[in-house]
C-alpha cells in the first residue's frame, strides 16, 4: 500500500489569506518545477508548461489542441457536443487559475500566453457550439480576459522594452476592450468601464513615474485628427525608422 504523505505542516507554514492570490514555484522531488496556489481548503498545484494539469488530451497539449485537430477531421461543420463542452469548461478554469497565478508572480509573458490560450478558447467555442447559452456564458468573460492581458503586456514591456511601448500596449489593450463592451448587459458593461478606468489609472502612473509625455503613436493620432499631415508624415517615417531598428 502506498504511503500517504499529510499536508498539515505545508498548509500551516502558508497561511491562507483572504482576496490575495497566493502563488509559488516549487521544485519537486523528481526536480520539476511545479506552480502551486493557496486556497481556502488547500491547495493547487499546475505544471507550469502545457495544460495546468499535466494531461494531454488526445495526445494533443491542451484540449483546445485536440479540438482544432477534431475540425481537420470533420471540418468547419464540427459541433461541440455536451461532452465537449464540459472538457471545455474544465480547460477554461484550469487556465484561469494559472494566469492569475503568473500575474501574481510577475511572471508576465506567461500570463500572456495563457490569456491568449484563454482567448482562442473563446473564440472557438463561439465558431462550433449551438449552445447560445453557454457560448455567452464564456464570451462575457472576454473583456476580464483581455483585461489581465493588457496589464500583463503592459508590465512585461515596462520592463523590457521601456515606459513608451508600455504606454503603447495599454493603448492597444483599452482599444480592443472597449470593442468587445457588452451591449445590452448594463451590469457587465459597468464592469468592463471599471476594467478601462483601472487601466487608465495604470497609463497615468506610468506617465508620472517614467515621466512619459505622449508617445509617437498618441502624436501621429493627434497629428491626423488636427489635419496636420506633414507632421503626421514625419511621425510615421519616425515610428517606420524605430520598429526597423528594432528588427
Amino acid at each position: 500500500m502506498a504511503r500517504l504523505i499529510d499536508i498539515d505542516a505545508v498548509l500551516r507554514d502558508w497561511p491562507y489569506e483572504p482576496g490575495v492570490v497566493s502563488a509559488r514555484l516549487v521544485v519537486t522531488d523528481t526536480g520539476r518545477e511545479v506552480l502551486q496556489m493557496r486556497i481556502e481548503m488547500g491547495l493547487l498545484q499546475m505544471e507550469v508548461n502545457g495544460r495546468p494539469d499535466g494531461t494531454m488530451p488526445g495526445g494533443a497539449e491542451t484540449y483546445l489542441d485536440y479540438l482544432i485537430s477534431e475540425t481537420f477531421q470533420e471540418g468547419e461543420a464540427f459541433q461541440l457536443t455536451e461532452e465537449h463542452c464540459a472538457e471545455v469548461d474544465r480547460e477554461f478554469l484550469q487556465f484561469y487559475h494559472r494566469r492569475i497565478c503568473w500575474l501574481a508572480l510577475r511572471e508576465f509573458n506567461l500570463a500572456i500566453w495563457d490569456a491568449d490560450h484563454t482567448l482562442a478558447l473563446i473564440h472557438f467555442i463561439e465558431k462550433h457550439s449551438p449552445d447560445a447559452e453557454w457560448v455567452e456564458s464564456h464570451t462575457r468573460q472576454r473583456p476580464f480576459v483581455l483585461f489581465h492581458r493588457t496589464q500583463a503586456a503592459t508590465l512585461a514591456a515596462l520592463e523590457e522594452a521601456g515606459f513608451e511601448e508600455a504606454i503603447e500596449e495599454l493603448n492597444r489593450g483599452i482599444a480592443k476592450l472597449k470593442r468587445v463592451l457588452p451591449k445590452h448587459e448594463e451590469e457587465e458593461a459597468a464592469e468592463a468601464n471599471q476594467m478601462i478606468l483601472q487601466l487608465g489609472d495604470l497609463k497615468n502612473w506610468i506617465r508620472e513615474h517614467f515621466g512619459v509625455d505622449r508617445t509617437l503613436s498618441e502624436r501621429l493620432s493627434d497629428a491626423v485628427a488636427n489635419e496636420q499631415y506633414e507632421l503626421a508624415a514625419k511621425l510615421r517615417d519616425e515610428i517606420a525608422r524605430r520598429r526597423a531598428f528594432k528588427e
